[in-house]
């Protein structure tokens, strides 16, 4: 594989090129005309424009990706995540065009595209299941009854979703059909698929991920967990690895259930099977992503795998280098990413242009981006700036180093998710380990990240308030 297109935007793009270079493998970059002078257009080896700023008319063109892939004798793609990254019809075309895709099998992708779909796959390997149904709904009256007997609250969740769209959780009975009919709407709004189905709503989740790799030789392994609980609007902001609160035997159980997973598919490549976790340590089989995670660089900061150059060497066919028993975690790692979100006003998008940007540097401090000072936030896209990553010999140095990072991390212009990294991770429960995914809705509030007082500041507060009130 001597040349790869990298179908993506931003710091994924970024990263990808880098261990590309790394393997001495050149790269080409697709962009948008709103994006002709980001960093991944500059850094890659070639360049072409897929058109104007909007997805659907630039990196969503799966047809003139592969045209440009042809005719630059590109021998692999690399998707990255979003966009194309878990398109079965995209990968089919990149087969049927003799190029490789630095992915999954067509089969893999489709059949854990649909959550359904992939209850049913992953069955015969007695996976927990959260309780619930196993086909789309058809009748409300029915459902009504199965959501009955499961017991509120309950889940309405879309077969095709992600991201939260085409969800709802259902309290009472009597909002039960008003919950389904909505989330039909916005599942077939979102995804062109209005198949819903329903499971028990477990009330004080951890959210847990666990890397597998797999190759076409028949090998599976997985390279540990993700915490992955502080979430706003069920998409995560911060991860870390390891968990808090897995036991050795419970990470190998998952750990095992994870590559059951993967070998209910033949999976190849790098992929995250998701589990939910309640309050007893039960868990329970939730999706599999069939692409390269957002959060990635945490598990490569605790087994020093570069999970890029790993999926570069399954595509060109080769074996792993390395079997369960050789992996070990080592030390913590933590990270933040950052959006241009206000967490003063619901974490919505804060569009800009970034004045100042000057990123912290230093050991065990690991920054992916693909920007600089003086860039706009653009509207079209997630409004994500990077990923700040730190790592310690255990989570207490991890998170005392994330603190020192998000300080020194000078950033204007945008408001962004810094100033909610650097409260939680002074935060009691969050240092306690105490955390679910409904972290941030429990305790977080605007008003925790205005500047407090100290009581000499109160004081002379205090005595000029009473001036002006009796001046009066």
């Amino acid at each position: 594989m001597q040349k790869i297109l990298v179908a993506n935007r931003g710091e994924i793009t970024l990263r990808v090129m880098r261990t590309c270079k790394k393997m001495g493998i050149k790269t080409v970059a697709v962009y948008s005309e709103a994006d002709r002078k980001a960093m991944h257009v500059r850094y890659a080896d070639e360049a072409v424009c897929l058109g104007p700023p909007p997805s659907s008319e630039s990196y969503l063109l799966a047809d003139k990706i592969i045209k440009f892939a042809k005719e630059l004798g590109v021998d692999g793609v690399h998707p990255g995540y979003g966009f194309l990254s878990e398109n079965a019809g995209f990968a089919n075309a990149l087969k049927k065009a003799d190029i490789t895709f630095i992915g999954p099998g067509i089969k893999a992708i489709q059949t854990m595209g649909s959550k359904l779909a992939a209850k049913e796959a992953v069955s015969k390997y007695n996976i927990p299941m959260v309780p619930g149904t196993d086909t789309a709904l058809t009748d409300i009256e029915a459902a009504k009854v199965i959501a009955a007997d499961i017991g509120f609250p309950i889940l309405v969740k879309a077969a095709a979703g992600g991201g939260g769209k085409g969800m709802r959780i259902v309290e009472k009975e009597k909002e039960f059909e008003e919950a389904v009919n909505s989330a039909i709407r916005e599942a077939k709004s979102a995804f062109g698929d209005g198949s819903v189905f329903i499971e028990k709503f477990i009330t004080q989740p951890r959210h847990i991920e666990i890397q597998v790799l797999g190759d076409t030789h028949g090998n599976i392994v997985h390279l540990f967990e993700r915490e992955c609980s502080i979430q706003r609007r069920h998409q995560k902001v911060v991860e870390e690895a390891p968990s808090v609160v897995l036991t050795p035997e419970l990470r190998e159980e998952m750990g095992k259930a994870a590559v059951d997973v993967a070998k209910a598919v033949n999976y190849i490549g790098a992929g995250t099977v998701e589990f939910l976790l309640d309050e007893k340590n039960n868990f329970y089989f939730l999706e599999m992503n069939t692409r390269l995670q957002v959060e990635h660089p945490i598990t490569e900061m605790i087994t020093g795998v570069d999970l890029v150059e790993e999926q570069i060497k399954v595509a060109r066919g080769e074996t792993l280098s390395f079997k369960q028993k050789d992996l070990t975690i080592k030390g913590h790692a933590v990270e933040l990413r950052i959006y241009a979100e206000d967490p003063l006003n619901n974490f919505l998008p804060s569009i800009g242009t970034l004045t100042t940007y000057k990123p912290p540097v230093g050991e065990n401090i690991r920054l992916d981006d693909a920007m600089e000072e003086g860039m706009e936030i653009p509207i079209y896209y997630d409004p994500m700036i990077g990923k700040l990553v730190t790592y310690g010999k255990n989570r207490e140095e991890a998170i005392a180093k994330m603190l020192e990072a998000i300080r020194a991390f000078k950033l204007e212009g945008v408001q962004t998710t810094l100033q909610f990294g650097e409260w939680l991770m002074q935060h009691e429960p969050f240092l306690k380990g105490e955390i679910s995914t409904n972290y941030i809705k429990e305790h977080f509030s605007p008003e925790v990240l205005e500047p407090q007082l100290n009581d000499d500041e109160a004081l002379i507060a205090a005595v000029i308030t009473a001036k002006l009130f009796n001046n009066k």
